[in-house]
């Protein structure tokens, strides 16, 4: 951005696994909850939906990032669009012909991808700030996190509202499916339960961490 000094993040780990963790896209900053909830009531249009948002995450970031020196800054977000945009028909074209079920599954959810809070958010507070290196790696890690979210709740949701896992069925004949998870109340309920979960993990962590630093405070 012109008339500016941005700190340019060197290409770590971290720079990676914080879309997995600290700033994992649904778990801790509660964005794209709309096809969180609406197409995971399948482990595959769960695991096609967060690989069709990684695709267009990575793709548009890499783009934003060799532009960002020559995007006018009045116009950036409606240039971030078109470019997501792009992105977004070329995954929609690629997965109707790869698969017209998935593709009708999916339905129009594969064209908000444009309106993801999440792809828009990375582009205009990092991609477009960053080079190429850190705006990928940063881009792969947060299209893990939030495919990692939609395969938590795609895996619950099918296992107990149809009793199978990718469309094998792991349970016997016995087996009374809880439909209620594969319709939208269980889709709330399953996403409110990995976020419990997910807090928990994050407190219990920060304790450990805690603990550990008055250890060494006391012991030096």
């Amino acid at each position: 951005m012109t008339g500016q000094l941005i700190r340019q993040e060197q290409v770590t780990p971290d720079t990676f696994l914080r879309g997995l963790w600290e700033e994992n896209p649904v778990f801790v900053m509660m964005l794209g909850l709309c096809p969180v909830l609406a197409v995971t009531n399948s482990t595959i249009n769960a695991l096609a939906m967060g690989l069709a948002t990684t695709f267009v995450l990575v793709s548009s970031g890499a783009l934003i990032s060799l532009l960002r020196n020559l995007i006018p800054k009045q116009v950036r977000i409606a240039t971030y669009i078109v470019i997501i945009a792009t992105f977004v028909t070329i995954v929609d074209y690629l997965i109707q012909a790869i698969s017209l079920d998935l593709y009708n599954a999916l339905g129009a959810f594969i064209q908000l991808i444009v309106v993801n809070c999440v792809i828009l958010g990375r582009a205009e507070a990092y991609a477009s700030k960053q080079k190429l290196p850190a705006a990928v790696v940063n881009a792969l890690g947060m299209g893990a996190g939030f495919t990692l979210a939609l395969l938590c709740l795609g895996t619950v949701r099918e296992l107990l509202g149809a009793g199978s896992i990718l469309g094998f069925h792991l349970f016997s004949a016995n087996f009374e499916p809880w439909v209620v998870m594969v319709l939208p109340p269980g889709g709330f309920f399953v996403l409110g339960s990995w976020l419990l979960l997910f807090e928990y993990l994050k407190q219990r962590r920060a304790r450990k961490a805690e603990a550990a630093a008055e250890v060494m405070v006391h012991g030096s």
